[in-house]
């Protein structure tokens, strides 16, 4: 999928992009807002951006799992050449040990990337601090031609900043705003 992300001046722009969207077929799930104004999204039954989308949270459990995966690897070797517990442990020790050490990493960077704004979406935290209002748009590659046309030709008061992956990957740094 695709992730458009557009950027607009007040509420009244986001209802009506919101209403004209989901005429179009693209659901609540397929749609998010982020803003400052939480409760007017709220009272105008717009979908937020949840957390997840917010943070780095992904990204950065992703680089904690290949990271716990290395040192998993690395501890099982030791274990495996030290025999710190004996000759006779048997191969449920080493995938106690992979999994254990693989599993922190996973929660150590989840753990650091909630504390961390998303990279795509921190190029525009000063316009959402100025009172603007972030679209993210996901629409299958077939229909982002539909969407975009639709969006130029119904809400031009909105602005295409960039056209991006839902995928996340955790090996990709923060990039100037395309």
């Amino acid at each position: 999928m695709k992730r458009l992300y557009y950027l607009t001046e007040n509420l009244d722009s986001v209802e009506r992009i919101a209403s004209a969207l989901h005429k179009e077929g693209i659901s609540d799930w397929n749609f998010h807002v982020i803003s400052k104004d939480q409760a007017g999204l709220y009272r105008r039954h717009i979908h937020s951006a949840n957390f997840i989308q917010k943070s780095d949270a992904v990204r950065y459990a992703e680089r904690g799992a290949l990271l716990g995966f290395a040192f998993s690897v690395l501890g099982s070797l030791y274990v495996a050449s030290a025999q710190p517990f004996g000759s006779d442990m048997g191969s449920m020790v080493y995938l106690a040990i992979f999994g254990f050490i693989t599993l922190f990493g996973v929660w150590v960077g989840g753990l650091m990337g909630m504390t961390t704004e998303n990279q795509k979406i921190a190029a525009y935290h000063n316009e959402i601090d100025a009172g603007k209002h972030l679209l993210l748009i996901d629409a299958k590659i077939e229909e982002e031609e539909r969407v975009r046309e639709l969006m130029a030709r119904t809400h031009p008061d909105a602005h295409l900043l960039r056209v991006g992956s839902t995928l996340i990957n955790p090996f990709k740094f923060a990039h100037p705003a395309v």
